[in-house]
């Protein structure tokens, strides 16, 4: 196997474990609203989720863990790529903080400050700022 092969390999890994954690917590009620099920299908594009891996997911999401970084600043590393997936173009709209809110708690964020911390990520990622500015942003308020 290349370099690059791995480095795809590793990649599609991460989109999938993104997008089961994303399933999980739309779940979490037992059932997706309409709204949450177009959100999915548009997102399983965007991530190159093929169609069985799509089903597969959708049947089983608990196959790719959640797993919450143990270190504060992974957390919010994940954070952001999860934010910036559901706050993609407001498709969601107001079910999107809903669902945010239960990821960062699924992240290890506590019930005390998830909603500033929610709050916080999402100005962040209207603002299209990077990766090393969301941290540094995030790392001075949490």
């Amino acid at each position: 196997m290349s370099f690059s092969d791995l480095f795809d390999s590793e990649f599609k890994q991460r989109n999938k474990g993104h997008f089961s954690a994303i399933v999980r917590v739309a779940l979490a009620d037992g059932k997706f609203a309409p709204e949450e099920k177009a959100f999915l299908d548009k997102l399983a594009l965007r991530l190159e989720i093929s169609p069985a891996e799509y089903a597969e997911i959708l049947e089983n999401p608990l196959k790719y863990p959640i797993n919450p970084p143990y270190l504060h600043e992974q957390r919010i590393e994940r954070l952001f790529d999860l934010a910036r997936m559901v706050h993609v173009d407001h498709h969601l709209g107001d079910a999107q903080d809903l669902l945010l809110r239960k990821i960062g708690l699924a992240l290890g964020f506590t019930p005390e400050n998830v909603d500033y911390i929610i709050e916080k990520a999402m100005i962040l990622v209207d603002e299209k700022v990077d990766l090393d500015t969301f941290v540094s942003e995030m790392l001075k308020h949490s």
